[in-house]
C-alpha cells in the first residue's frame, strides 16, 4: 500500500495522461463500461486500493502497471448479458501472440441463454490466454487472459499463471476463507465458483445451459454421461438424456438420487390461504411433469393431424374377445387401441423414432407410454414391446398400471421413458385433443370419446343414404423434425385401417 501511494501521489503529468487515455479500455476489457475516460481514470487514481469497495479492480490495474512485468492488462470475464453470472468459454478465436481490433471476436462464451462473441473494443496483443476453451463454468470477473500493448511483451508472460494476478487481492480480512465471498465481478475470485457440486461430493463439469435445461426435466445432472471435452456435459446430452437408464442404477447411491416413483409418493402440501386466492402446493412428481412438458413445447417443433375413425368393427371384435377369456376379464377399447397403434410402427418405423442432433433414433421396440391417473397423480408407465404382445397381454399390464395408481405402489416403470406416448381422454366426453410430445420421443397421440354420429353409408346394397356409426377422433403431434407431415400422415392412415378393420391386428 505505501508503495503504490507513492507511485499516485509523484506520478507526472505524462503518466497520468496516459493512464486517462488507456482508462476506457482496461474498464471496458473487465465487464464494465464508461462514456468518458478521464473520470475513470482520475477514479482509479483518487481511490486506495484497500478500500472496501473496488478494491479488486484498483489493485488489479495498478499491479498492471506497478508489477515487474511490462505493462499489461488482467481481462476478466465480461458480463455479455444483463443476468449473465457465469459462464463458459467454448472456444477462442484468436492464439496467444495474436493481434487484436476494435471488433474482431476474441472468444465465444456461452451462457444461460445463449452462446455470445467476445469483440474486442481497442488494438492489443494477447500474451497469456488463462482460461482454455472447454474448461469449467467460470464467473464474471475472473481472469481469462493477459493482454499488452506490444508483441515483443508477450514472451515475459510466457510462465504467468492465474494466481499472480489473484494474489494480491484478497488483503487481510478473511484468513479463514479460501473461496470468494465478497462480489463477483472482481477479476481476484479463484475460477469455479458458479457450478453446483453434485449430491456425491464430486464436481459435475457442465455447459451452463445444460445445467439450466436439467433443472428444468427435473434432471439430476450428476447422472448424466457427458460427450463433451474431457467429459464435459453439454446440453445435447441432458436432451438425449432417459431418465429410465440410470434410474435403477443410482436409486441405491444416495436419499438425492432415488428413483422417480419414491418422489412420486410425496404427497403436496396443504393449501394455503391467502387474501383472495388459496395456493395449493405441488408434489414433487408434479413438478417434475410440469417441467418436462415445458422443455418438451420449447424445444420441439409440434404439428399435429386428426383423423375420424368408424369403431364399429373394433367393437364387435372386442365382445367376441371378451366372450373368449371369461367374465373375469373385460378387454377394453383402450387396449385394442394401444395394440393397433404399435403395429402401425411397422408401416411408418419412424414414427417409432428420436431427434439426436445429429441422426434420427428408430428403436425396435415399441415401448408405449400410457397415461393414467389424474391431477396430482398423473403417471405414465411403460408397456414394453405392445407389437409383440397379444391383446390380454396388454389388457393385464395396464389394469396392473391403475391399480398402482390407486393404491400408491409405484414401480420403476412408472418413472421410465417410452418410444411412444398415447392417451385417452374419451371418458370425460373430450373430443379431440392436441398432446404435447414428451422428448426425446418424436410422437404422441391423444383418443377422443366414442359417439354416435350420422355419416355416408358405404353399403352398396343398402337403400339408406346414411346410417348411424360409432366414431371416434385420434390427433396425432409429430416432431417435425423426425416426422414430416406425409410420414405422419402415412401414420395415422395405417391406425385407421387397423382399427376399421381388426383382423389385420393378428397379422
Amino acid at each position: 500500500t505505501r508503495r503504490v501511494n507513492q507511485y499516485c501521489n509523484t506520478a507526472s503529468t505524462m503518466f497520468r495522461r496516459g493512464l486517462q487515455q488507456t482508462g476506457t479500455r482496461v474498464v471496458g476489457r473487465l465487464g464494465q463500461s464508461s462514456s468518458s475516460s478521464g473520470p475513470v481514470a482520475n477514479h482509479f487514481l483518487q481511490r486506495s486500493p484497500s478500500s472496501a469497495n473496488g478494491s479488486a479492480t484498483v489493485s488489479s490495474v495498478l499491479r498492471a502497471w506497478f508489477s515487474s512485468y511490462p505493462p499489461h492488462e488482467v481481462v476478466g470475464l465480461p458480463a455479455l448479458s444483463p443476468t449473465m453470472e457465469a459462464g463458459t468459454i467454448s472456444s477462442w478465436n484468436k492464439e496467444e501472440g495474436d493481434t487484436f481490433g476494435p471488433g474482431d471476436v476474441i472468444c465465444s462464451v456461452e451462457t444461460d441463454k445463449a452462446t455470445v462473441d467476445f469483440e474486442a473494443q481497442d488494438d492489443g496483443v494477447i500474451a497469456k490466454i488463462l482460461a482454455p476453451a472447454g474448461s469449467e463454468e467460470i464467473g464474471v470477473g475472473v481472469p481469462i487472459m493477459i493482454t499488452v500493448e506490444e508483441e515483443d511483451s508477450v514472451a515475459a508472460f510466457k510462465d504467468y499463471v492465474v494466481e499472480a494476478a489473484a494474489a494480491p487481492a484478497p488483503a487481510a480480512p478473511a484468513p479463514a476463507s479460501p473461496a470468494p465471498a465478497a462480489p463477483a465481478p472482481a477479476p481476484v475470485a479463484p475460477p469455479a465458483p458458479a457450478a453446483p457440486a453434485p449430491a456425491t461430493g464430486g464436481r459435475v463439469v457442465a455447459s451452463p445451459l445444460a445445467h439450466m435445461i436439467a433443472k428444468d426435466m427435473g434432471y439430476d445432472i450428476s447422472s448424466i454421461p457427458g460427450t463433451g471435452p474431457d467429459g464435459r456435459i453439454i446440453a445435447a446430452d441432458v436432451r438425449e438424456f432417459v431418465p429410465s437408464a440410470t434410474s435403477t442404477v443410482s436409486a441405491p447411491s444416495s436419499e438425492a438420487t432415488t428413483a422417480a416413483p419414491a418422489q412420486a409418493a410425496m404427497a403436496a402440501g396443504a393449501p394455503i390461504p391467502g387474501s383472495g386466492f388459496t395456493d395449493y402446493p405441488l408434489s414433487e412428481s408434479a413438478k417434475e411433469v410440469a417441467a418436462r412438458l415445458a422443455q418438451s413445447k420449447r424445444n420441439v417443433p409440434h404439428y399435429y393431424l386428426t383423423v375420424d375413425v368408424s369403431m364399429d368393427a373394433l367393437l364387435e371384435l372386442r365382445k367376441e374377445l371378451s366372450a373368449a377369456v371369461g367374465e373375469d376379464t373385460n378387454l377394453g377399447v383402450y387396449e385394442l387401441v394401444i395394440k393397433a397403434a404399435a403395429k402401425s410402427m411397422k408401416a411408418v418405423p419412424s414414427a417409432n423414432g428420436s431427434w439426436m442432433e445429429s441422426v434420427v433414433r428408430v428403436y425396435d421396440s415399441v415401448d408405449m407410454n400410457v397415461v393414467v391417473g389424474t391431477g396430482d397423480k398423473l403417471y405414465t408407465p411403460v408397456i414394453r414391446d405392445c407389437a409383440g404382445k397379444g391383446v390380454k397381454s396388454i389388457s393385464d399390464e395396464l389394469n396392473a398400471a391403475v391399480s398402482a395408481v390407486e393404491s400408491g405402489e409405484l414401480t420403476a416403470e412408472f418413472a421410465s421413458m417410452g418410444t411412444f406416448t398415447i392417451m385417452n381422454l374419451g371418458m370425460y366426453g373430450i373430443k379431440s385433443c392436441a398432446p404435447i410430445i414428451r422428448e426425446p420421443q418424436a410422437c404422441a397421440l391423444a383418443l377422443g370419446t366414442l359417439e354416435n354420429r350420422i355419416v355416408p353409408s358405404d353399403d352398396p346394397d343398402s337403400e339408406e343414404i346414411y346410417k348411424e356409426s360409432v366414431m371416434m377422433t385420434a390427433t396425432l403431434s409429430c416432431d417435425h423434425r423426425v416426422v414430416d407431415g406425409a410420414v405422419g400422415a402415412q401414420w395415422l392412415s395405417a391406425f385407421k385401417s387397423h382399427l376399421e378393420s381388426p383382423s389385420t391386428l393378428l397379422l
